[in-house]
Protein backbone atom coordinates (compact mmCIF):
# COMPACT_ATOMS: atom_id res chain seq x y z
CA UNK A 1 0.00 0.00 0.00
CA UNK A 2 1.20 3.27 -0.75
CA UNK A 3 1.46 6.56 1.17
CA UNK A 4 -1.35 8.02 -0.72
CA UNK A 5 -3.24 4.86 -0.87
CA UNK A 6 -3.04 4.62 3.20
CA UNK A 7 -4.14 8.39 3.61
CA UNK A 8 -7.12 7.53 1.59
CA UNK A 9 -7.62 4.33 3.38
CA UNK A 10 -7.48 5.39 6.49
CA UNK A 11 -9.77 8.38 6.68
CA UNK A 12 -12.72 5.64 4.75
CA UNK A 13 -14.75 4.43 7.59
CA UNK A 14 -14.24 0.53 7.46
CA UNK A 15 -10.83 2.15 9.20
CA UNK A 16 -11.33 5.14 10.88
CA UNK A 17 -14.73 4.00 12.99
CA UNK A 18 -13.25 0.66 13.64
CA UNK A 19 -10.18 2.26 15.30
CA UNK A 20 -12.01 4.99 16.85
CA UNK A 21 -14.55 1.81 18.27
CA UNK A 22 -11.02 -0.19 20.00
CA UNK A 23 -10.78 3.57 22.05
CA UNK A 24 -14.53 3.45 23.20
CA UNK A 25 -14.20 -0.09 24.60
CA UNK A 26 -10.96 0.82 26.08
CA UNK A 27 -12.54 3.64 27.74
CA UNK A 28 -15.88 2.26 28.79
CA UNK A 29 -14.19 -0.63 29.93
CA UNK A 30 -11.91 1.47 32.04
CA UNK A 31 -15.26 3.63 33.06
CA UNK A 32 -16.76 0.35 34.35
CA UNK A 33 -13.77 -0.22 36.67
CA UNK A 34 -13.17 3.07 37.70
CA UNK A 35 -16.48 5.18 38.01
CA UNK A 36 -18.39 3.33 41.24
CA UNK A 37 -15.06 4.17 42.90
CA UNK A 38 -14.54 7.61 41.50
CA UNK A 39 -17.72 9.11 40.46
CA UNK A 40 -16.36 11.15 37.53
CA UNK A 41 -16.48 10.44 33.65
CA UNK A 42 -15.45 12.62 30.81
CA UNK A 43 -17.57 15.95 30.90
CA UNK A 44 -18.30 15.12 26.90
CA UNK A 45 -19.24 11.74 27.68
CA UNK A 46 -22.04 12.98 30.22
CA UNK A 47 -23.24 15.57 27.73
CA UNK A 48 -24.17 13.28 25.29
CA UNK A 49 -25.38 11.08 27.45
CA UNK A 50 -27.46 13.63 28.94
CA UNK A 51 -30.55 13.97 27.30
CA UNK A 52 -30.82 10.03 27.27
CA UNK A 53 -30.35 9.24 30.73
CA UNK A 54 -32.78 12.52 31.57
CA UNK A 55 -35.34 10.91 29.69
CA UNK A 56 -35.26 6.70 30.07
CA UNK A 57 -32.67 6.36 32.72
CA UNK A 58 -30.80 3.30 32.18
CA UNK A 59 -32.90 2.07 28.83
CA UNK A 60 -32.07 5.70 27.96
CA UNK A 61 -28.39 4.97 27.77
CA UNK A 62 -28.97 1.87 26.56
CA UNK A 63 -30.61 3.56 23.44
CA UNK A 64 -27.71 5.80 22.82
CA UNK A 65 -25.58 2.90 22.98
CA UNK A 66 -27.03 1.30 20.54
CA UNK A 67 -27.33 4.08 18.36
CA UNK A 68 -24.00 4.92 18.45
CA UNK A 69 -22.87 1.55 17.86
CA UNK A 70 -25.73 1.18 14.70
CA UNK A 71 -24.95 4.35 13.24
CA UNK A 72 -21.28 3.52 13.35
CA UNK A 73 -21.71 0.18 11.83
CA UNK A 74 -23.59 1.12 8.66
CA UNK A 75 -21.33 3.40 7.90
CA UNK A 76 -18.68 1.04 8.19
CA UNK A 77 -20.78 -1.54 6.09
CA UNK A 78 -21.60 0.88 3.65
CA UNK A 79 -18.21 1.64 3.28
CA UNK A 80 -16.89 -1.92 3.03
CA UNK A 81 -19.33 -3.12 0.42
CA UNK A 82 -17.84 -0.37 -2.15
CA UNK A 83 -15.96 -2.00 -4.86
CA UNK A 84 -11.88 -2.82 -3.81
CA UNK A 85 -12.89 -2.20 -0.34
CA UNK A 86 -11.06 -4.50 1.83
CA UNK A 87 -9.85 -3.84 5.27
CA UNK A 88 -5.98 -4.79 6.10
CA UNK A 89 -5.24 -5.39 9.53
CA UNK A 90 -1.29 -4.25 9.58
CA UNK A 91 -3.02 -0.48 8.76
CA UNK A 92 -4.67 -0.19 12.24
CA UNK A 93 -0.78 -0.22 13.43
CA UNK A 94 0.42 1.88 11.53
CA UNK A 95 -3.24 4.37 12.39
CA UNK A 96 -1.74 3.82 16.03
CA UNK A 97 2.12 4.98 15.06
CA UNK A 98 1.00 8.33 13.05
CA UNK A 99 -1.51 8.96 15.93
CA UNK A 100 0.81 8.31 18.05
CA UNK A 101 3.81 10.50 16.33
CA UNK A 102 0.83 13.25 15.94
CA UNK A 103 0.18 13.10 19.82
CA UNK A 104 4.19 14.41 20.16
CA UNK A 105 3.55 16.77 17.32
CA UNK A 106 1.16 18.67 19.23
CA UNK A 107 2.83 18.89 22.49
CA UNK A 108 5.65 20.27 20.60
CA UNK A 109 3.67 22.79 18.42
CA UNK A 110 1.00 23.72 20.94
CA UNK A 111 2.46 23.08 24.20
CA UNK A 112 5.98 24.01 23.62
CA UNK A 113 4.90 28.04 23.41
CA UNK A 114 3.07 27.50 26.98
CA UNK A 115 4.96 24.50 28.93
CA UNK A 116 5.11 26.61 32.20
CA UNK A 117 1.46 26.55 31.60
CA UNK A 118 0.84 23.40 30.79
CA UNK A 119 2.78 21.99 34.21
CA UNK A 120 0.50 23.98 35.96
CA UNK A 121 -2.27 22.51 34.44
CA UNK A 122 -0.80 19.26 34.76
CA UNK A 123 -0.90 19.37 38.47
CA UNK A 124 -4.43 20.29 38.89
CA UNK A 125 -7.76 19.09 39.53
CA UNK A 126 -7.09 16.11 37.14
CA UNK A 127 -4.13 15.42 39.49
CA UNK A 128 -6.23 14.80 42.32
CA UNK A 129 -7.84 11.70 40.77
CA UNK A 130 -5.66 8.41 41.33
CA UNK A 131 -3.49 7.59 38.03
CA UNK A 132 -6.35 5.21 36.75
CA UNK A 133 -8.80 7.52 36.69
CA UNK A 134 -6.60 10.22 35.25
CA UNK A 135 -5.94 7.56 32.57
CA UNK A 136 -9.65 6.69 32.06
CA UNK A 137 -10.67 10.52 31.78
CA UNK A 138 -7.46 10.72 28.97
CA UNK A 139 -9.42 8.13 27.39
CA UNK A 140 -12.64 9.26 27.37
CA UNK A 141 -11.58 13.23 25.86
CA UNK A 142 -9.82 11.16 22.94
CA UNK A 143 -13.44 9.58 21.84
CA UNK A 144 -16.15 11.76 23.83
CA UNK A 145 -14.37 15.55 22.85
CA UNK A 146 -14.00 14.31 19.41
CA UNK A 147 -17.47 13.27 18.79
CA UNK A 148 -18.94 16.06 20.59
CA UNK A 149 -16.57 18.79 19.48
CA UNK A 150 -15.23 17.49 16.46
CA UNK A 151 -17.62 15.09 14.77
CA UNK A 152 -21.27 17.25 15.61
CA UNK A 153 -19.95 20.56 16.21
CA UNK A 154 -17.40 21.34 13.75
CA UNK A 155 -18.77 18.37 10.80
CA UNK A 156 -21.94 19.44 11.78
CA UNK A 157 -21.27 23.50 11.38
CA UNK A 158 -19.19 22.55 7.80
CA UNK A 159 -21.76 20.73 6.41
CA UNK A 160 -24.15 23.40 7.49
CA UNK A 161 -22.66 26.42 6.22
CA UNK A 162 -21.64 24.32 2.79
CA UNK A 163 -25.50 23.48 2.16
CA UNK A 164 -27.26 26.47 3.63
CA UNK A 165 -25.04 29.54 2.32
CA UNK A 166 -23.52 27.52 -0.34
CA UNK A 167 -19.56 28.46 0.75
CA UNK A 168 -17.15 26.39 0.08
CA UNK A 169 -15.21 23.63 1.81
CA UNK A 170 -12.23 25.58 2.81
CA UNK A 171 -14.36 28.61 3.72
CA UNK A 172 -16.92 26.66 5.97
CA UNK A 173 -13.92 24.45 7.15
CA UNK A 174 -11.93 27.18 8.23
CA UNK A 175 -15.09 29.08 10.26
CA UNK A 176 -16.23 25.40 12.06
CA UNK A 177 -12.64 24.95 13.25
CA UNK A 178 -12.33 28.11 15.01
CA UNK A 179 -16.00 28.60 16.25
CA UNK A 180 -15.28 24.43 17.72
CA UNK A 181 -12.55 25.60 19.21
CA UNK A 182 -13.59 28.48 21.09
CA UNK A 183 -16.25 26.24 21.90
CA UNK A 184 -14.03 23.34 23.23
CA UNK A 185 -11.73 25.69 25.04
CA UNK A 186 -14.38 27.20 27.33
CA UNK A 187 -16.02 24.07 27.86
CA UNK A 188 -13.08 22.97 30.06
CA UNK A 189 -14.55 26.00 32.71
CA UNK A 190 -18.00 24.05 33.15
CA UNK A 191 -19.29 22.21 35.82
CA UNK A 192 -17.81 21.30 39.29
CA UNK A 193 -14.52 19.59 37.79
CA UNK A 194 -14.21 22.92 35.43
CA UNK A 195 -10.47 25.03 35.78
CA UNK A 196 -10.61 28.01 37.01
CA UNK A 197 -10.68 30.39 33.75
CA UNK A 198 -7.51 32.25 32.68
CA UNK A 199 -6.52 33.60 29.53
CA UNK A 200 -3.71 31.39 29.25
CA UNK A 201 -5.14 28.27 29.79
CA UNK A 202 -8.11 29.38 27.50
CA UNK A 203 -5.95 30.42 24.69
CA UNK A 204 -3.55 26.92 25.11
CA UNK A 205 -6.88 25.13 24.81
CA UNK A 206 -8.23 27.12 21.53
CA UNK A 207 -4.83 26.47 20.04
CA UNK A 208 -5.40 22.24 20.49
CA UNK A 209 -8.80 22.77 19.70
CA UNK A 210 -7.82 23.93 15.93
CA UNK A 211 -5.28 21.35 15.59
CA UNK A 212 -7.81 18.84 16.35
CA UNK A 213 -10.07 20.05 14.40
CA UNK A 214 -8.19 20.37 11.20
CA UNK A 215 -6.80 16.92 12.25
CA UNK A 216 -10.49 15.70 12.07
CA UNK A 217 -11.02 16.94 8.42
CA UNK A 218 -8.54 15.82 6.87
CA UNK A 219 -7.29 13.26 8.79
CA UNK A 220 -10.86 11.13 10.16
CA UNK A 221 -12.50 10.57 13.52
CA UNK A 222 -10.08 7.69 14.21
CA UNK A 223 -6.64 9.31 13.76
CA UNK A 224 -7.83 12.38 15.69
CA UNK A 225 -9.46 10.73 18.41
CA UNK A 226 -6.74 8.46 19.05
CA UNK A 227 -4.07 11.59 18.72
CA UNK A 228 -5.95 13.15 21.71
CA UNK A 229 -6.40 10.39 23.84
CA UNK A 230 -2.66 9.64 23.49
CA UNK A 231 -1.78 13.11 24.37
CA UNK A 232 -3.71 13.80 27.00
CA UNK A 233 -1.99 9.99 27.97
CA UNK A 234 1.52 11.52 27.53
CA UNK A 235 0.86 14.94 29.81
CA UNK A 236 -0.84 12.39 32.47
CA UNK A 237 2.01 10.30 32.53
CA UNK A 238 5.04 12.11 31.52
Amino acid sequence: MTAREYLAASKAPRYSLLFALALLVAYEAMAVMVVPSAGVRNGADVVLKWLFVSLGGRSGLLLFNLLLIGVGAWLVARDWRRPGATVVPRVFGTMLAESAVLAMLVGIVVGRATQALLERLAIGQMADFPLRTQLMLSLGAGIYEELLFRVFLVGGLAWLLRRTLDWTPRAAGITACIAGALIFSAFHYIGSYGDPWQLGSFTFRFLAGLVFSALYLTRGLGITAWTHALYDVYVTVL
